[in-house]
């Protein structure tokens, strides 16, 4: 369980939330209303406020890094700091048996980033994070730009994952998704959480 309390900085009115194990939870809001500065704030990227445990740990008893290994957040537009996709992966065996379940082709690791497209290069993010196998996943928009069918693959990976006991909360404009995927619906607008939808 993920608790959160009084969590803001500028943009973001204090937030209380929690994320409970083998639970998805969506966050909709329109472009700007502070979804992507909430699951920052969460993952303690940008400056911040307020309590957050994981369990019966606090974020201020540990090193970010660490925090972030277990409390994980993937961008809308994830970073590369490598040539080829295997050298992004401290364990290039174990991205390589993800990709298929992503609709990706194990060979995947061995191309270079940059003749990736933006659908593959998402999901081979998304496959780094997963080998990492953190406690809560916080997502940016996990299937913008993906056409329907890798939404569908995508989908059945998170869902697997919730149900082995994952907490996720991930931002999406998609309605659609947040309720095929999401046990719970979070609003945001102008930086405050508005309700929560079952």
């Amino acid at each position: 369980m993920l608790r959160i309390r009084g969590l803001t900085r500028p943009g973001l009115a204090p937030v209380d939330l929690d994320l409970a194990d083998a639970e998805a939870t969506a966050l909709l809001g329109p472009s700007g209303a502070g979804k992507t500065l909430l699951l920052r704030a969460i993952a303690d990227l940008d400056p911040n406020e307020g309590d957050l445990r994981l369990d019966d740990a606090s974020r201020d008893s540990m090193p970010g890094p660490a925090w972030r290994r277990r409390v994980t957040y993937l961008a809308a537009e994830p970073g590369w700091w490598a040539v080829r996709a295997a050298e992004h992966f401290p364990d290039p065996a174990a991205g390589r048996a993800l990709l298929p379940s992503l609709g990706l082709p194990e060979a995947t690791m061995e191309r270079r980033v940059a003749e990736l497209s933006t659908g593959e290069r998402h999901r081979l993010a998304l496959a780094r994070v997963l080998v990492q196998e953190p406690r809560t996943m916080l997502l940016d928009e996990p299937t913008s730009g993906l056409d329907q069918d890798t939404v569908k693959a995508v989908e059945t990976v998170l869902r697997a994952r919730v149900e082995a006991g994952l907490a996720l909360l991930f931002s999406t404009h998609d309605e659609e998704l947040a309720r095929r995927l999401a046990r719970r619906i979070v609003r945001i607008r102008a930086g405050r959480l508005l309700e929560a939808a079952a």
